[in-house]
């Protein structure tokens, strides 16, 4: 008798509408179900039904907490006995899930179903507002948030909120300062297991996430897709306001602060604000006169790595923006979308005291100090001072002559915003 007649031969109680076919009266009953969509066991709290008793006494427990299931090795408890079942293979390392095409192991078959999913491409859960698909449900659940607002797991210690339970856990260490993961090379711990794992990257040199398209590779994940969009000029993430478009959802948040004026991060030092972290981390190193990247052609020190690059072209003549309407070209991209607005007449920069308007934002800044009469550039031999640089220079030449002024462009204009 052939191993699947003997298995038949176990399970005389027969579907006759599918293939299945169980050992006891009892399952079958409960399989019918399943067919019939009848669902009789209703809950008292909330509107979900269930086809087996068990399951909603199950689901009873989400609403009183009760976790009767608790692990013998480290005290963590559970509503479900299979959730214990499953938690403690952490413990004892099972992992019975083999995938049939890499040497990936599991603990959990429905984990090994969401791993397949990354070698056939399956996405089978669509987002209906913004087209975005996922391998799993959770995950569309949790993405759906990003749409609504929904921070549903507040910290009972702060203001803040968040869409997933995971991300209330880490931010609880932020009040209890436990960092239980540590480093056995340095001396370094983390709050995450897989901070610590990405960390131990910096010692071993490893950069598992490989470019297809060139020879990057990255420590983790989300730099590799984030790099990936720099050669398929993917930009997911559009303003609503204009038509500007960015490859993170941080650039897009920051860039909409450019239409509601928001600068929440300030300078301890002085009055300046910023609408980005990252600008009021730049303008910290103007008080502490730190310019942490050097050139290795010449004696030029800069606060910013966007800056180096950009003087870098000075040496190296690239000029990759180039303009449609003539053959200029520009080392900066901002400097030919302002050129573009010589052929265009545009002229979207106003100063709010006469109203006279300018084609990039810097000009205006400039201009306002006729208003205000400020003069920031004084000469050191003199004492005179002028609202413009480009003033200086040309006064300190009346000291000693074309070459007397050893005027500085290393910094000078390369952090131009809002053009």
């Amino acid at each position: 008798m052939s191993a699947k007649a003997h298995a038949a031969e176990g399970k005389p109680y027969k579907c006759d509408q599918c293939d299945a076919s169980y050992a006891q009266s009892q399952q079958l009953m409960l399989h019918f179900l399943s067919h019939s969509g009848e669902k009789p066991h209703k809950c008292d709290a909330c509107a979900a039904s269930f086809t087996v008793k068990a399951n909603l006494t199950d689901h009873v427990r989400t609403h009183t907490g009760e976790r009767p299931y608790t692990c013998d090795v480290c005290k963590t408890t559970f509503s479900k006995s299979s959730h214990l079942r499953l938690h403690f293979r952490v413990h004892s390392g099972e992992k019975p899930y083999k995938c049939e095409l890499c040497e990936a192991v599991f603990s959990q078959h429905s984990t090994r179903r969401l791993h397949m999913r990354t070698h056939t491409g399956e996405k089978p859960f669509g987002c209906e507002v913004c087209g975005s698909a996922f391998t799993a449900r959770h995950s569309l659940n949790v993405h759906m948030r990003s749409h609504t607002g929904e921070r549903p797991y507040k910290c009972d210690r702060c203001e803040s909120a968040y869409t997933q339970s995971y991300q209330l856990k880490l931010h609880i260490r932020s009040h209890s300062g436990i960092k239980p993961f540590k480093c056995e090379v340095c001396a370094a711990a983390f709050t995450v297991r897989h901070s610590r794992k990405v960390h131990m990257r910096t010692h071993t040199g490893e950069r598992p996430y490989k470019c297809e398209h060139c020879e990057a590779a990255f420590k983790q994940s989300h730099q590799l897709k984030l790099h990936v969009r720099s050669h398929t000029g993917e930009k997911p993430y559009k303003c609503n306001l204009c038509d500007a478009a960015f490859t993170m959802q941080r650039n897009l948040k920051s860039h909409t602060r450019t239409h509601t004026g928001e600068k929440p991060f300030k300078c301890e030092q002085c009055d300046t604000s910023f609408s980005s972290k990252s600008y009021l981390k730049t303008h910290a190193r103007s008080h502490r006169g730190e310019k942490p990247y050097k050139c290795e052609l010449c004696d030029a020190a800069l606060t910013k790595k966007f800056s180096l690059k950009m003087h870098m072209r000075i040496h190296t003549g690239e000029r990759p923006y180039k303009c449609e309407l003539c053959n200029a070209a520009f080392a900066r991209q901002c400097s030919c979308k302002a050129h573009m607005r010589t052929h265009t007449g545009e002229k979207p920069f106003r100063c709010d005291v006469c109203n006279a308007a300018f084609t990039i934002k810097h000009s205006v800044k400039v201009h306002k100090r006729i208003h205000t009469g400020e003069k920031l550039y004084k000469c050191d031999l003199c004492g005179k001072a002028y609202s413009r640089r480009s003033t200086l220079k040309s006064h300190m030449r009346s000291h000693g002559g074309e070459n007397a002024y050893n005027f500085d462009l290393n910094e000078a204009n390369f952090s131009m915003q809002g053009m």
